[in-house]
């Protein structure tokens, strides 16, 4: 539907997508703790689609569908760090693991398994895997994980500043792409074992439910939840020793 301008209208635009929200709330729902409402989510992800209609230009070329699921997901995850979604201690126990994989890591010289993580946290195999299921989503990647504590050197001061010490770009994320740091990642999921690798894949890429992963894996939908939570934390204990 266009307006006599021929652009699109924007009221069109938000009736049309509304379902847009919710399905990427319910794909965001599958990796955060329970304490989180899915009406919060799809409250702030109204909001982003709302900036969306208000921001974009249909003769740039790109698809609104895909502009606007950024807008939504950014608003989605500055909601959730808004309100302190993963409780200190719950943040400090996927901390924990993440030592223990990598601590394990440089002492085998290979991904460890869970038996040997859960020893080496002297947790039973049972709890530390339910471990697994209290800490999902409390491990998404933020810059700020990896900063030294110095103010004049950042993570972004540093991987976002060519040879000559001046910006590459004007946008953060066209800054981290330039410097090397997506080589980083795929070099550090690489890594991780092969289901691990697989799982990633499924979700993120795939983007598969939980209940369609665990047809693949041929495991049920909680056991999902828990190989997810180790995958990423597997994935952080990597990171932090490639940055």
């Amino acid at each position: 539907m266009y307006t006599a301008q021929g652009t699109i209208a924007k009221r069109h635009l938000l009736e049309q997508h509304l379902p847009l929200v919710r399905r990427i709330a319910l794909q965001m729902m599958a990796r955060l703790p329970a304490s989180v409402e899915l009406d919060d989510l799809i409250q702030a992800g109204m909001i982003g689609l709302m900036d969306a209609s208000g921001r974009y230009q249909d003769n740039k070329g790109a698809q609104f569908e895909t502009f606007a699921s950024q807008r939504i997901r950014g608003a989605m995850l500055d909601e959730l760090r808004a309100s302190d979604w993963g409780s200190r201690g719950l943040r400090k126990s996927a901390r924990g693991v993440e030592q223990a994989i990598q601590a394990l890591e440089h002492r085998l010289g290979r991904p460890p398994s869970e038996g040997e993580i859960a020893r080496e946290l002297k947790m039973d195999l049972e709890d530390y895997q339910a471990l697994l299921q209290e800490i999902q989503g409390c491990q998404l990647l933020y810059v700020e994980d990896f900063a030294r504590g110095d103010a004049e050197n950042s993570f972004i001061d540093q991987h976002a500043t060519a040879a000559g010490g001046e910006r590459r770009s004007d946008d953060p994320l066209a800054q981290l792409m330039e410097s090397g740091l997506r080589q980083q990642v795929v070099e550090a999921i690489s890594g991780l074992p092969e289901r691990d690798q697989l799982l990633l894949n499924l979700y993120y890429e795939e983007e598969l439910n939980l209940r369609e992963i665990g047809a693949v894996l041929e495991v049920s939908q909680s056991r999902v939840c828990q190989l997810h939570s180790q995958a990423i934390s597997r994935l952080r204990a990597q990171l932090a020793d490639l940055l």
